[in-house]
């Protein structure tokens, strides 16, 4: 039995060392698949949750973004068209596949000279304090090994006057909603993934990474413990889904 420090992954238990390990086999995996399988898996509701994010981000002419766990450069592209060629935007991941995909699509998109691409680990942010109006993280953090750190060093690299938006799935707070959720994420999700990734495993991780993933008003907590000044959140699709914004004053 090993007597090292233990982390989820899902709803297994491993070592704290492997996780980061694990979870890029995951996305590896799916790279390929990724966007197709985000429209399946919603229902095409998650361009609504992203088009709400970025109202949220109040990005604005000029500014620095820095969007982590960024995979296919969605919301990256997004923050460009409002930061405009005054601005500037880093389209970051852990992960070289997925980060692969987001180079593309972002070149292809036209993109190219307002965003910049680094592999980046949340936990450990390579830029001096105070480098960007807005930090985004998309369906990212319950993917990151240790959660508070990686906020830390989200707020440290935030500019005062800045903020920092987290999207990720939560906790169903609407009437009812919680056993149908429940259904769909462990019988249909596995399923989906099965015939349209050839990869049921995976799939199957990712829903239960969002059991595991902190409710709501924790998440709050976590951020004001990594030295947001403020921080307040808006409920989507009835709580499936969550926007919290960290501010710096």
């Amino acid at each position: 039995m090993s007597d090292k420090e233990k982390i989820d992954f899902g709803y297994e238990t491993i070592d704290k060392d492997e996780k980061e390990e694990r979870v890029a086999e995951v996305f590896h995996s799916v790279a390929s698949k990724y966007d197709v399988m985000n429209d399946v898996m919603s229902m095409g509701v998650h361009r609504l949750w992203k088009r709400t994010m970025i109202e949220l981000t109040g990005a604005r002419k000029g500014q620095m973004a820095l969007d982590l766990a960024g995979g296919t450069g969605e919301i990256a592209m997004k923050v460009a068209k409002r930061v405009g060629d005054e601005g500037h935007v880093v389209l970051s991941d852990i992960n070289s596949s997925m980060l692969e995909e987001g180079r593309k699509r972002v070149i292809n998109s036209g993109f190219g000279g307002m965003i910049s691409f680094k592999i980046i680990n949340a936990e450990e942010i390579p830029f001096p304090d105070n480098t960007f109006d807005l930090v985004t993280i998309s369906f990212g953090l319950r993917n990151v090994t240790d959660k508070l750190k990686a906020l830390k060093e989200m707020r440290r690299v935030t500019k005062p006057g800045g903020r920092t938006v987290v999207m990720e799935f939560s906790k169903p707070v609407a009437p009812g909603l919680a056993p149908i959720y429940d259904f769909y994420s462990f019988k249909a999700l596995p399923l989906m993934g099965k015939i349209i990734a050839n990869d049921e495993d995976s799939y199957r991780y990712l829903a239960e990474s969002i059991r595991m993933h902190p409710d709501q008003e924790t998440m709050k907590e976590m951020m004001l413990e990594a030295g947001f000044d403020e921080v307040e959140y808006k409920n989507l699709t009835g709580g499936i889904v969550a926007i919290h914004r960290g501010f710096v004053f």
